[in-house]
């Protein structure tokens, strides 16, 4: 908890600005409020705390940091029941891109407590997406899209660019990594990314069936699109990923467990998002400057597709102080801070000047070079399925992890599917 401002210092000095202004260190005690917001748990998120430090010594407001859950499925959860039982306990919120729909209900319109040019240099699509029957729900603090990244040294070393499809990253993967073992690495694995049973594998997997030409699971009338061949034979190739150029445990990893492979030496490729650029690159880390990201690869006659994601803030509607805590969400996602972030941290701003910023480019250069892939991305079939879309996203991670255990076929993971999701979608998205 951080709370905001206690020492006699910071008293003297907030009391010294307040009697400039002709007020009383009561009457200030008075109008000062109390928020609590919900960070994640560690990477991106830990610029969080930072940034509700800065604005509390600011404001004068006092502010307390709790932490949630780092799994997305796990996060929800916790944001459901508490909301669900109109708990102000949490005033701000950190959401993902796809739960504005599913949690409107319980969010306050910020365009009731910000100024009208609140949104004026985010990307209109990221306000559009965080906008629900005219309403502002949140605004975007950082966004992703999954990347392919790869051992620069090793694909010299090896001979081989960067793979264009599934098929050659399979191939390339399987050779680096059987000669590396062969020479002395026996830790050495080809590829890893977010094989866990959670929200990560539906984005994993998206990527996979879209970049085959198979769709999105679910189109944009609300037709259940997922059984289809090419979805099968994107499945079908994972599927032999595991135990050949992947770990088998890595149907247990979520981001960092993918991270602290590839960040140790141990992977050839990773799929990840843009946080893992700049950790991978901080002094002292085994792939320091042998490393690079590229977009992801595609099927035989596909293109390149990366899920979208990314995260924003949002105001709880039973939050005691919702004017206050949109000042703080406002903060957060402002230019300065985002500027900040990016820089930091290589997490990608939600606004576009950012991107042709000189600072920004020359701290983390591939947020340039990636700039189509990362505003471009596919998006999760959220706003279609609305509330029911936690439900359609497990259906189809459970799906997914089935093949990659080899429980099922992808021909059948696909028709268990298929007769789930429409069984959701008779009742109504």
């Amino acid at each position: 908890m951080t709370t905001f401002p206690r020492t006699p210092v910071a008293r003297h000095i907030l009391l010294g600005i307040l009697l400039a202004g002709g007020l009383t260190l009561a009457a200030a005690q008075a109008q000062a409020a109390r928020i609590t917001i919900a960070c994640g748990d560690g990477g991106a998120a830990d610029f969080c705390p930072v940034l509700a430090e800065q604005w509390a010594a600011e404001t004068g407001h006092e502010v307390a940091v709790v932490t949630t859950p780092q799994s997305g499925t796990e996060k929800l959860s916790l944001y459901q029941q508490l909301l669900g039982s109109q708990s102000g306990d949490i005033d701000v919120l950190m959401i993902d891109t796809v739960w504005p729909g599913l949690l409107a209900p319980h969010l306050v319109d910020l365009a009731e407590y910000l100024p009208e040019d609140a949104t004026v240099g985010f990307f209109p699509a990221m306000i559009a997406n965080n906008s629900v029957d005219d309403r502002l729900l949140a605004l975007p603090w950082f966004t992703d899209a999954g990347l392919l990244y790869y051992r620069t040294d090793l694909l010299e070393q090896y001979g081989h660019a960067v793979p264009e499809t599934w098929e050659e990253l399979t191939e390339i993967a399987r050779e680096i990594q059987n000669a590396e073992r062969a020479a002395g690495n026996e830790r050495m694995h080809g590829f890893v990314f977010q094989g866990r049973a959670y929200e990560g594998l539906t984005t994993n997997a998206l990527e996979w069936i879209a970049s085959y030409g198979g769709g999105t699971l679910v189109d944009d009338e609300g037709n259940v699109t997922v059984n289809n061949p090419r979805a099968a034979e994107a499945l079908t190739l994972a599927a032999t990923w595991i135990g050949d150029i992947a770990p088998s445990g890595v149907r247990n990893y979520m981001e960092e467990e993918a991270r602290g492979v590839f960040q140790s030496g141990n992977a050839v490729f990773m799929r990840n998002w843009p946080y893992a650029w700049a950790l991978g690159q901080a002094d002292g880390t085994a792939i320091q400057g042998k490393f690079a990201a590229a977009p992801l690869p595609h099927g035989p006659e596909g293109e390149s597709v990366a899920t979208l994601g990314g995260w924003s803030w949002a105001v709880s509607r039973y939050s005691a102080h919702p004017e206050v805590a949109a000042d703080l969400v406002a903060y957060l996602t402002g230019e300065a801070q985002q500027k900040a972030h990016a820089i930091q941290f290589g997490m990608n701003p939600t606004r576009e000047a950012l991107y042709r910023d000189a600072e920004v480019l020359e701290a983390q250069p591939f947020i340039g070079e990636l700039y189509d892939t990362l505003v471009g991305g596919v998006p999760r079939p959220a706003n279609i399925t609305a509330e029911n879309y936690p439900r359609v996203s497990n259906a189809f991670f459970n799906r997914v992890h089935d093949v990659l255990s080899g429980g099922l076929t992808a021909e059948q993971a696909l028709d268990q599917l298929e007769r789930e999701l429409n069984r959701m979608s008779r009742r109504g998205w």
